[in-house]
């Protein structure tokens, strides 16, 4: 979808995502912690620590931060180059200092698992795979060479080879494990900003076009008046005039005016922002849903009936009038869509409704959704396996490998108006009885509680009179 594509891709970090200020913010805590563990394990466990090397150390963090704060700007935002030198820097920053503090015998070593979290979060793959590796193999040199721990007595405080060992497969676990973590929770939190906004802009795309309706119907009735006695005029004075130029002239002017009239009452058609027009039959907003996707190809069916009684194909003259919103419309027009994209030959539309509720249902006679993604229909971006949909519709959307993106948008405008969604396969339930299996194809089935679907938001009343 072209609203998924404009935002940005999918499953890649967004250069310029973290801001220089969060990562500086970050290192001025790590200086200070380290700087009070030196002191503790110095002053309170008489610990014979190297502090000047260690103290040099943490100096250079503070340098390399006064640095960046002094040379940009505090909204700056880093590109990924930048963010993997900022992060690779605390890498090393903090490995030199555990190599002087006792290496892994050290319990700070663990926090070597921040850097890599970090870079999970804000940098591509690739990347985090470059500061992982970079964190491994830290971890592997602190447990081979670094300075042991010392009392101010000379004896070396040292944990048993096979702690050290665990130490270190527990590190690298860690590596692994919350890299992947946090990689995983960032990559589904940006793509489900990224399909909110895309379902944002769908649908105040399909409110601007509703507003733009009410204003043409709006400019319409208000210059029906004035083009009628344009008209009225013109023929008046082409019965007067005896010239023949002049008298055509005034029968062109006639036949312009009449044409405006007839430009305005079909632009006014598409106006939907009169009040009356908020709500409307079942039948006729289902109808309004499925036009643009009617003469597509597959035959598309259409079903009103009461809970419980036999469909027909007629409009029945109980069906309930309800809400003819935006997010109705186009929620259920991306819903037909993907039935017709994917059809044989038909796609139906059942209504039912009852005192409690509503239930539209969609089905086509198409390949079904397939079975693997069944649980997961409905999630943005949802990318199915090649071949997926190979057979479907005589090759007209064969190897169609689809976001998820439609789907997504119809489910997230429809559950705003309170509706509940429900995907599944089912045989063809319209079709004559055959001898052979059913037919396999989608269902989805929306229901709302008839409340909801028959709130009107506006009062009914005189329409607001246009003022150009």
């Amino acid at each position: 979808m072209s609203d998924a594509s404009a935002i940005g891709g999918h499953g890649t970090a967004r250069p310029g995502w973290v801001r220089l200020r969060t990562l500086v913010t970050l290192r001025w805590f790590a200086i200070a912690g380290q700087v009070v563990a030196l002191l503790v394990a110095s002053r309170a466990f008489g610990l014979d620590l190297p502090l000047g090397p260690a103290y040099t150390i943490i100096a250079a963090a503070a340098i390399a931060n006064l640095a960046l704060t002094m040379s940009f700007p505090e909204s700056r935002r880093l590109s990924e180059g930048e963010a993997l030198v900022v992060i690779g820097f605390d890498i090393v920053q903090l490995g030199a200092l555990l190599s002087l503090t006792g290496g892994l015998n050290n319990p700070f070593a663990l926090l070597i698992l921040a850097p890599v979290t970090i870079a999970a979060t804000v940098l591509p793959l690739a990347r985090t795979l470059a500061v992982g590796l970079a964190a491994l193999l830290m971890a592997t040199a602190l447990g081979l060479w670094h300075l042991p721990l010392r009392d101010e007595a000379g004896r070396i405080h040292a944990m048993p080879a096979l702690f050290v060992t665990g130490f270190w497969v527990a590190i690298v676990t860690g590596i692994g494990f919350l890299g992947f973590y946090a990689r995983r929770v960032t990559s589904e939190m940006q793509t489900m900003s990224e399909a909110l906004l895309a379902a944002q802009m769908a649908l105040a795309r399909e409110q601007k076009l509703t507003d733009l309706g009410g204003v043409v119907a709006a400019a319409a009735h208000e210059l029906g008046t004035p083009l009628a006695t344009i008209k009225l005029v013109a023929a008046e004075l082409a019965e007067e005039l005896s010239d023949s130029a002049e008298r055509e002239d005034a029968a062109l002017i006639a036949s312009q005016a009449d044409r405006c009239r007839d430009i305005l009452r079909s632009m006014g058609r598409a106006g939907k922002e009169d009040r009356h027009m908020q709500r409307a039959p079942l039948g006729t907003v289902l109808r309004e849903a499925a036009e643009p996707h009617a003469d597509r190809g597959p035959r598309v069916n259409f079903f009103l009936a009461p809970t419980g009684a036999s469909p027909s194909s007629e409009d029945d003259p109980r069906q309930p009038q309800v809400r003819r919103s935006p997010e109705i419309v186009h929620g259920l027009r991306n819903l037909i869509q993907n039935a017709v994209d994917f059809a044989r030959t038909a796609v139906w539309i059942e209504a039912r409704w009852s005192a409690g509720e509503i239930v539209v249902t969609i089905t086509d006679d198409g390949p079904g959704y397939p079975a693997h993604i069944l649980g997961r229909i409905g999630e943005p971006f949802l990318v199915r396996a090649p071949g997926a949909h190979e057979a479907a519709v005589d090759g007209r959307r064969k190897g169609y490998e689809g976001m998820g993106m439609g789907l997504f948008i119809a489910k997230t405008l429809l559950e705003r108006t309170g509706a509940r969604l429900a995907f599944s396969n089912v045989g063809d339930p319209f079709g004559p009885k055959r001898r052979a299996a059913p037919k396999l194809g989608a269902r989805v089935a929306v229901t709302w509680p008839r409340r909801e679907l028959q709130e009107v938001t506006a009062p009914l009343g005189e329409n607001a009179r246009f003022e150009p």
